[in-house]
């Protein structure tokens, strides 16, 4: 059966992105795109921090920057600022670039690992750009010069979710894309395949497509509550189960940067936009109460509030399947990662890389499915174990929930991680998983995870050649990182 109506039930960033993509890809065929979403269902749309793979998602879609930062009110970002996550008092960023250059064919991790402690040995994150540039409030744009110094980051964007569905929105109109207002009442599927043939709006109104795109958010109303994917929880490892969203104006320039702040019972974000700063709390109920919680987070945001508090509530996991008969899911109904690494939308913009591979162009291929379905849970559980990560690495007993996520146990999969980083300071890669290696040693060094030992052949440069080498290196990186504009005026001139 050829695909020549596609349906995408739900709004949102999640839908919005699907629909826009599609457009572009399939921009002048006659494929038909609808997408149906009401007015009456809010949106989750606390979504304001990026990782560096939308800048290709953009581009794609041939969106001028300074055009998106204008419509979503965004800011840049050079990575994620952790507090008092390991220790009570630390600070450590997770930047959006490299640590250091290899010495001697040796990556530079293993010499600082070697070095560490002597005297006048800086601090890891002192070699990296774009920590240095975040620290001090300046941003600039990478270079394609691979030997600059500015060709070692890249960055991300800020932005407000529900800005960004309206600029999707009307990129996607633009190329034919039908919106339709209702709430989907009723799902009619194929007596013999159980494919869904169509959907039955409130007004009633019936709707027949080939091809549907779940982005009904937390309820997966086709992918879950129609064909049953079942869900995979994870909460064990990952307990936080609610959050409360609360913006409020900006107590001072915006820096390039989201910064995450654990609390006794989760932590608190604090999101830079152009017009406001959003922020919330990301906590587990098992530990503290609804009321605990919004007290802990008016205690932490620096001006009084703009709107009511945005509760939502949430149970980690994913979807077993994605991709059921001629269902696909992307965003929430897919499943929820807590957003500690901006995850959020990066996952919808894979889902939808992967179905625009896959996308039937002939008769129905199971392989395609399962293909997309097994990709997805690499994804997902990579995400997951680096997410884990930052909770068990912690030496915090100030609390019920530090105890638990300090000694609960570990998957496999992220306990062989660490005890082989512990070893010998060796990050585990894998062609498939967004978190590269200086994302790793991010969290692991700046989470007092250390080495019982570096490699060895960094012991081929004498201690007093390294330590001439370190130190230059580090004063080019805030040398260049001094020579940036400040973030507003990078703002300013991207305009």
């Amino acid at each position: 059966m050829l695909v020549k109506r596609v349906l995408v039930v739900g709004g949102g960033t999640a839908g919005w992105m699907t629909a826009a993509a599609l457009s572009n890809k399939f921009r002048g065929s006659p494929l038909e795109i609808r997408l149906i979403e009401s007015a009456e269902i809010g949106t989750v749309g606390v979504g304001e921090a990026t990782v560096p793979h939308i800048r290709h998602y953009n581009a794609t879609l041939g969106f001028d920057e300074a055009e998106f930062l204008a419509a979503t009110k965004g800011t840049f970002k050079l990575g994620i600022e952790f507090r008092n996550w390991g220790r009570l008092g630390d600070s450590y960023i997770h930047p959006f670039g490299a640590f250091g250059q290899d010495f001697a064919g040796v990556p530079f991790h293993q010499h600082w690992l070697r070095m560490r402690g002597k005297p006048g040995v800086a601090a890891f994150e002192d070699f990296s750009l774009p920590v240095q540039a975040a620290r001090r409030g300046r941003f600039h744009h990478p270079s394609a010069d691979p030997a600059s110094l500015l060709n070692t980051f890249n960055y991300a964007y800020q932005f407000d979710a529900g800005l960004y569905a309206k600029f999707l929105r009307a990129y996607a109109e633009a190329r034919g894309v039908v919106r339709q207002e209702g709430k989907v009442v009723h799902v009619s599927q194929h007596g013999e395949t159980g494919f869904v043939e169509a959907v039955t709006l409130d007004s009633g109104e019936r709707i027949e497509a080939d091809l549907f795109v779940d982005c009904s958010g937390f309820r997966g109303l086709l992918i879950e509550q129609t064909l049953g994917a079942g869900y995979e929880e994870w909460t064990h490892w990952l307990p936080c189960d609610r959050a409360i969203a609360l913006p409020c104006p900006n107590d001072g320039p915006p820096p390039p940067l989201t910064r995450s702040t654990a609390q006794k019972s989760g932590w608190v974000w604090k999101i830079p936009l152009q017009h406001r700063c959003g922020n919330g709390h990301v906590y587990s109920s098992n530990f503290i109460s609804d009321d605990g919680a919004l007290e802990t987070l008016l205690g932490a945001i620096a001006a009084p509030p703009l709107a009511d508090p945005n509760k939502l509530r949430f149970v980690t996991g994913k979807r077993k399947r994605q991709w059921v008969g001629n269902v696909v899911a992307i965003g929430l109904s897919s499943g929820f990662l807590e957003p500690l690494e901006s995850t959020s939308i990066h996952l919808i913009q894979l889902a939808i890389g992967r179905l625009l591979d896959f996308f039937p162009t002939g008769e129905w291929d199971p392989l395609d499915a399962e293909e997309f379905n097994r990709v997805m849970v690499l994804e997902y559980e990579r995400v997951r174990d680096f997410l884990i990560l930052h909770y068990n690495a912690t030496e915090r007993d100030d609390s019920e929930f530090w105890n638990y996520c300090r000694t609960m146990d570990l998957p496999d999969s992220l306990r062989y991680k660490m005890e082989l980083f512990r070893e010998r300071g060796v990050v585990v890669n894998y062609r498939d998983g967004m978190f590269l290696e200086p994302s790793w040693l991010a969290v692991y060094l700046g989470q007092n995870v250390l080495p019982n030992a570096h490699d060895p052949l960094s012991e081929r440069l004498s201690d007093d050649d390294l330590m001439a080498a370190m130190a230059d290196l580090r004063a080019r990186y805030a040398a260049a990182a001094e020579a940036m504009p400040a973030h507003l005026d990078a703002l300013a001139a991207a305009a």
